[in-house]
């Protein structure tokens, strides 16, 4: 009898938590086009970090804005260099011609499918912001998990995303509705810098026994202290050991390493999470190339704002001082 979606999330919260999953980014020239070779070696070092999983198609990968044949060579590719699980983001494709809310469902589920079909192992559902305005919302939400679990016969994620990053704030009673439903493994938070959303969130989510996924790369360790229990962020789609030296920390109660490693992280975060926001991307990127990850010709983030001039000192700046810190 084969797995269902039911059985599936239960065995994707015994594996994930505790765990994080780097959202994993994208390597590109200016064009847009995407390096697979670059993508190749990146996936393979990624996959050498003492990680859980990677999530791929999310926001920092520019998972919407990837063409469909691009879309699915990237999830091949990194089906092949991790052994541990794959979340797949699935919404609305920048291409796909989503007049109605109608179409924007069958969008999401046939993205959702695709991913079940490369060997995904979940699927994280990106929200479609319409439901914040709609009567029905709540219960339109809801559906649209369920639909997503029952066609590509994943477990779900829900995805409580920040407006800056075309979300909407989730409600507690949302996302304990989410959590209810026996295919979900569990919600992500990415409020952004909205402490009392994030704690709310986690509150709603914790006793579902479901996963409280952080994330959360400005609050990355309060959202432990205040009862995430996995991570899912951009902040590690470099220098991973940065972000699972905080989580490695706090699961070991070992408080004192807990704060110097959060100390660590959140210097980092600061130099790479801030506005304009959506430059995010571009400075992992560039931190990637420090690193050693990814070519400098395909670290390119054409979907995101131009940046200030000085931007790439102060990433590279900040990572200079850090490597010159014992971990």
């Amino acid at each position: 009898m084969s797995a269902t979606p039911t059985s599936k999330a239960e065995d994707l919260v015994r594996r994930l938590r505790g765990t994080v999953l780097p959202a994993v980014a994208t390597p590109m020239d200016p064009g847009g086009v995407v390096d697979f070779g670059a993508l190749r070696g990146y996936a393979e070092r990624i996959a050498a970090e003492r990680i859980g999983g990677v999530a791929v198609w999310a926001h920092t990968g520019r998972g919407l804005h990837l063409s469909e044949s691009d879309r699915l060579q990237v999830l091949r590719t990194w089906r092949e260099a991790v052994q541990g699980p794959i979340v797949a983001g699935a919404g609305v494709p920048r291409s796909a011609r989503a007049s109605n809310l109608r179409e924007a469902w069958d969008a999401t589920v046939a993205m959702a499918v695709q991913a079940a079909d490369l060997g995904a192992d979940a699927v994280m559902v990106y929200p479609l912001a319409q439901f914040a305005a709609r009567p029905a919302g709540q219960a339109e939400a809801v559906r649209l998990h369920e639909r997503v679990a029952e066609e590509s016969g994943l477990p779900v994620l829900g995805f409580f995303l920040h407006g800056e990053a075309g979300g909407y704030p989730y409600p507690p009673d949302l996302i304990r509705l989410l959590l209810a439903l026996p295919s979900a493994a569990g919600v992500k938070l990415a409020t952004l810098d909205r402490a009392m959303a994030c704690q709310d969130a986690i509150g709603a989510a914790r006793s579902s026994g479901k996963l409280a996924i952080t994330g959360e790369d400005r609050m990355f360790g309060p959202s432990l202290m205040w009862g995430a229990d996995s991570a899912l962020v951009g902040i590690a789609a470099a220098r991973v050991s940065l972000t699972g030296a905080v989580l490695g920390a706090w699961n070991a109660g070992d408080y004192g390493a807990f704060v110097r490693a959060s100390g660590r992280l959140d210097r980092f975060a600061e130099a790479t999470f801030r506005d304009p926001i959506e430059g995010y991307v571009q400075r992992m990127l560039w931190a990637g190339v420090w690193e050693g990850l990814i070519p400098e010709h395909a670290a390119h983030d054409p979907y995101g704002p131009e940046l200030p001039v000085g931007e790439r000192e102060s990433v590279i700046a900040c990572l200079e001082e850090l490597a010159k810190e014992p971990d």
